[in-house]
């Protein structure tokens, strides 16, 4: 599924997730002109508007599949160009910590090849410990651009995003197709896949 340009069908939802779309390239010119406080707040705004769409999507009943593979594909753009922005804004962060952030990359890589190879397209599990690590995330980022640099928010990110990560590879290796806004392992063997 490709991106419905058929704005006339978007919902509330649909638009904040959007949003986290179109404003990508402006947070790709805010990191490369060094407009690090300009960047932030775009970081944060984007980090809201992922709740805000989740919140009212479940509030007003207004859950789709057009909306979950808006959401997802925003909240990769959004980590994509945080990611970019701590390597711009903090290099020694990574030069500091390889390995684990490493780790993270290739468990990601990995689920990204497995879901591309079964499903053709992103995955959009929305699992509650992806959930809670896109929470911790935007915790981790926004603490990171306003006041720096924190070891037990960094580690915290780490540990959960393992655990979440080797839990969504576990989930689309059990899969036969994509499905959204799955629960957790947990869910998927109760339900017999």
């Amino acid at each position: 599924m490709f991106v419905n340009f058929n704005f006339k069908e978007y919902n509330i939802a649909d638009w904040f997730s959007f949003y986290r779309i179109i404003v990508t390239p402006v947070i790709l010119y805010s990191i490369f002109s060094d407009q690090r406080i300009f960047f932030s707040v775009l970081i944060l705004l984007s980090f809201l508007s992922d709740a805000i769409d989740g919140i009212l999507a479940r509030r007003l009943k207004i859950s789709s599949e057009r909306g979950a593979f808006l959401d997802s594909l925003g909240d990769i753009l959004l980590l994509v160009v945080a990611v970019l922005g701590a390597f711009w804004f903090e290099p020694g962060l990574f030069a500091e910590n390889k390995l684990p952030i490493l780790l993270v990359l290739g468990l990601y890589a990995f689920l990204s090849f497995i879901v591309y190879i079964k499903y053709r397209r992103p995955s959009s599990f929305h699992t509650y410990l992806a959930k809670a690590t896109f929470v911790l995330l935007a915790i981790f980022f926004v603490y990171l651009f306003f006041f720096g640099f924190s070891k037990l928010l960094f580690y915290a990110v780490i540990v959960l995003s393992t655990v979440e990560l080797l839990e969504e590879i576990i989930i689309a290796l059990l899969l036969k197709q994509n499905k959204t806004n799955v629960k957790g392992l947990y869910w998927v063997l109760k339900s017999g896949r």
